[in-house]
């Protein structure tokens, strides 16, 4: 049995709730470090990874943990980034970093962008009023999600000034004009249509994960916590819409044409999330959009096992600079970042880690996530020898299955 194999067993074994008080020198024989009791003694973002584990409900953590079917894609999008090595520079004076990206004429001092995650308050009370005060506190851009636990207005009062807004459109249209009015009277300057969910998704880890939990979930889902019904019932972006006639967050017969009817009654920029391939790229800049988010949903659509680091490599290139790119999907370092924008993304995202963050310590730890991204993203640049975000283009990266 090899080291690594060996970590991988005793890691199995410490995550059984009757091993937990296994000794501290077997926890680090495994790799186990101590649970951090503070955000800023995380020297990583895994440290809040373990943390929000041992605090989380196990259905919330299945919940933040899944992908669809074997997970396939969700652990391309982790190892994804692992291909793609760096081609440092040296001599240059890095002692001024600019790091600062302009979406849509506005500057953000980061390209690291909050991803929408929704109910967050099934990670911490404070849920995403407390990740829009640490993207204020840290200046970084925030999108918020159709089923947030909290609606866009105070949200927006958080953040300081008006979120993007996801858009899940649902299958019936007049919910959908609904979502958009509201968000439009909200000052939202930016649509974000996800699209990456039209067939559904098997999501067997949560599926697994529910019935570990034994807690009495009927307050917060009131029919199976598996079912659409009981999963938006209670969200406030529904509150007052007639849900009788919604079956999907996503219709199944949305086309290219959707786009149209979206612009019809949405007057700002509007955003595509959720493509992965160049073919469909062109298509939304021919169909209008204003912008393109590389996504397969965390590993939450599709069972391709295709990394969306890849999908951006094929993307970027066709777009050509015509509308920005944006990717998300298994962003764990600053040197992550980095490789995205390298080949081709003018932003950003992360999910989970911020939420990793808030479920730890709330407000502190999303800014903490925060700060330690930005400080590798930062420290990658100096050794690569890029000043500014523009500096960094597909010179600096190179694919180490090619090379």
């Amino acid at each position: 049995m090899t080291v690594h194999t060996r970590r991988r067993v005793l890691q199995s074994m410490l995550a059984a709730p009757a091993l937990a008080s296994l000794t501290p020198a077997l926890r680090a024989i495994a790799g186990e470090d101590p649970l951090i009791d503070s955000p800023a003694k995380a020297l990583d973002i895994f440290d809040f990874e373990r943390l929000a584990r041992s605090k989380l409900p196990p259905a919330h953590w299945g919940y933040l943990k899944t992908g669809v079917d074997g997970d396939a894609t969700l652990h391309a999008n982790d190892a994804g980034f692992a291909n793609y090595g760096l081609r440092v520079r040296r001599m240059v004076d890095v002692s001024r970093i600019d790091t600062s990206v302009n979406l849509f004429g506005t500057t953000w001092q980061s390209p690291i962008f909050l991803d929408p995650v929704g109910s967050q308050r099934a990670f911490h009370a404070d849920g995403e009023i407390a990740s829009a005060k640490a993207a204020r506190s840290k200046k970084h851009l925030q999108i918020l999600s159709t089923v947030s636990s909290t609606g866009v207005e105070d949200v927006n009062a958080a953040r300081g000034e008006p979120v993007w807004y996801q858009l899940y459109p649902t299958d019936h249209w007049p919910v959908t004009q609904a979502l958009v009015r509201r968000a439009e009277a909200a000052g939202c300057p930016v649509l974000v249509l996800t699209v990456d969910l039209q067939g559904g998704s098997n999501r067997v880890t949560l599926a697994r994960a529910i019935p570990r939990d034994s807690r009495d979930c009927t307050t917060c889902h009131t029919t199976g916590r598996t079912q659409l019904s009981g999963f938006i019932v209670g969200k406030p972006m529904f509150s007052g819409l007639d849900l009788s006639n919604v079956g999907s967050l996503e219709p199944a017969d949305m086309t290219w044409e959707y786009l149209r009817r979206l612009r019809d009654i949405w007057p700002r920029k509007l955003v595509i999330k959720g493509l992965a391939t160049r073919e469909d790229a062109l298509l939304a800049i021919e169909h209008g959009v204003d912008g393109v988010i590389v996504s397969n949903h965390g590993g939450r659509a599709e069972d391709s096992g295709r990394a969306s680091i890849d999908s951006l490599a094929e993307v970027a290139p066709a777009v050509a600079g015509r509308v920005p790119v944006l990717v998300d999907g298994g962003v764990r370092r600053g040197s992550d970042v980095f490789k995205a924008l390298a080949l081709g993304a003018d932003a950003v995202g992360i999910g989970r880690p911020y939420i990793w963050g808030l479920a730890s310590f709330g407000q502190e730890g999303v800014e903490r996530v925060l700060e330690i991204l930005q400080a590798e993203l930062a420290g990658n640049m100096r050794q690569a020898g890029t000043r500014r975000i523009a500096e960094i283009d597909e010179s600096f990266v190179v694919d180490k299955r090619r090379a």
